[in-house]
């Protein structure tokens, strides 16, 4: 009985210091492939061609309070997209470009040891821009509105971790990426 008593407290502690551990605040970088539609939307104009989904560059850093509650800060380059139609008979050449920041928080649902789940909900500061080569018009437009996330974490190990999410940044635009994002990258946490 004595032997069953230790061993339940030995258990306990040994529990108490790995729930601790997880626990205990940690700050995290990573970086990400981010993927965005490059669609162009204009009334009246036809045949229009664009680079469709194309893969950009994240990077991103937060704060984990405990392993439920955190912040999270990145950027995300768009790069530049060709876009061609016409309009009026006209054919018009151009490239669209874009970047984003964005401030949220994070709630963490850890799964198992290895695999978690998550949202992030915040605001992200938005710039579309729109450069037309054979026309005299160019646009370039920039907001604040609101940021969404749903992802997936595994741990490759304590430090190490893979992740994948689905990013809204506001609502759709007329012209640069869209506001639906598909990302995969990697963090580090120290």
């Amino acid at each position: 009985m004595n032997k069953l008593i230790v061993a339940l407290i030995a258990s306990v502690a040994a529990m108490s210091a790995a729930q601790a551990q997880q626990t205990a605040p940690r700050a995290y970088v990573g970086a990400g492939i981010a993927s965005a539609d490059h669609d162009y939307k204009l009334s009246g104009a036809s045949n229009v061609d664009t680079e469709g989904w194309k893969a950009s560059g994240k990077i991103f850093g937060g704060y984990e309070f405990n392993q439920t509650w955190g912040v999270e800060a990145g950027y995300t380059d768009f790069r530049k997209a060709d876009v061609n139609y016409s309009i009026g008979g006209a054919n018009v050449r151009g490239e669209t470009e874009g970047h984003s920041a964005y401030l949220a928080a994070k709630a963490t649902l850890p799964v198992n040891e290895q695999f978690s789940v998550y949202g992030k909900l915040g605001a992200a500061r938005n710039k579309s821009e729109l450069h037309l080569v054979n026309a005299a018009a160019s646009m370039s437009r920039s907001k604040t509105e609101a940021y969404g996330a749903v992802g997936a974490q595994y741990n490759l190990n304590q430090d190490v971790a893979l992740v994948a999410e689905y990013e809204r940044y506001g609502k759709s635009k007329d012209f640069g990426q869209k506001a639906d994002v598909l990302t995969i990258g990697a963090k580090y946490s120290f």
